[in-house]
């Protein structure tokens, strides 16, 4: 972090070696005047007090393990959010016609879905047997119950009044999900660009109710089929699009099989079915047109 932007200078390289620092710890790269907590500092622009205080341990000891799982998935609902935050950003990019804008972002947030998937590695350096010493004292709680999740689902297209009837009404995330719900998705804007670059997307599409899931439409194939024959901007497009999808999957794949090596067959916390459920969502895909003219390109 520069000067210029007026926050705070990233930790040196050089931390540990002895050398006396030229400044007060923290004060960036100008001295400042006043007393600790009058200048912005690197742990204050972050929050990091109230960030490390976030991870409190249920167990009895608390077991070892049960911090790293309580990390993980604090990390996967940041990552969640920012996620989130690029998708609402792309939608915006594409409603304004600016797709190379639009591309980069794309681009963002398959780094950040590798990412998500990587994760899963650390997840499963903890055993079976690990896990079981304080999995009875998450209860009811589930990753099943992640409302960030389920927005992404939902932004992506694939919304379910199912899915809204699990939170109770005094959940904040209701209304979210609710919003989420009643909004048009990243294909729908997709589709509304692509009919503004002069492309005869049926009208049945663009004025389709953006509530239900997306099915996938002959006639929308054929003018899918002409920009990946035509367009190579759009087709780049489009194939981000797939990455996405892709990578959405991926993810899901991998999240069953870590939940298969770790509980087995056991119902998952929360009520859910566990890994039975988690499989029932693979292979699903978000942009099934995309998927159906691979055989005819």
């Amino acid at each position: 972090m520069t000067e210029d932007h007026g926050t705070p200078d990233a930790p040196d390289a050089g931390e540990g070696s002895g050398a006396q620092p030229d400044q007060p710890y923290g004060a960036g790269s100008r001295v400042q005047e006043g007393p600790p907590g009058s200048y912005l500092t690197y742990a204050g622009y972050l929050k990091v007090d109230e960030l490390l205080s976030l991870q409190e341990p249920l167990s009895d000891g608390p077991e070892h393990d049960e911090m790293l799982f309580i990390v993980i998935h604090q990390v996967y609902e940041l990552w969640f959010k920012e996620v989130l935050h690029e998708v609402d950003y792309v939608v915006k990019l594409l409603q304004a016609d600016d797709l190379a804008r639009a591309h980069h972002t794309m681009k963002r947030i398959l780094t950040i879905l590798k990412v998500l998937v990587a994760q899963l590695d650390i997840l499963e350096t903890m055993t079976p047997v690990e896990f079981l010493t304080f999995r009875e004292r998450l209860e009811e709680a589930s990753g099943f119950q992640s409302h960030q999740f389920r927005e992404l689902e939902f932004a992506l297209g694939q919304k379910s009044q199912w899915a809204i009837s699990r939170y109770p009404e005094h959940e904040p995330a209701l209304g979210r999900l609710r919003r989420r719900y009643e909004e048009p998705t990243l294909w729908d804007a997709f589709l509304a660009c692509l009919a503004r670059e002069g492309y005869a997307v049926p009208k049945a599409q663009l004025e389709r109710d953006v509530r239900q899931r997306i099915e996938p439409s002959p006639e929308l194939q054929e003018v899918l089929v002409e920009v990946y024959r035509n367009d190579p901007g759009l087709t780049e497009l489009c194939e981000r699009l797939v990455d996405l999808d892709e990578g959405l999957q991926e993810w899901r794949y991998r999240h069953v099989k870590m939940v298969e090596r770790t509980i087995g067959t056991k119902p998952g916390t929360g009520g859910s079915a566990g890994a039975e459920y988690l499989r029932g969502t693979l292979f699903k895909p978000a942009f099934p047109d995309l998927w159906g003219i691979r055989a005819r390109l």
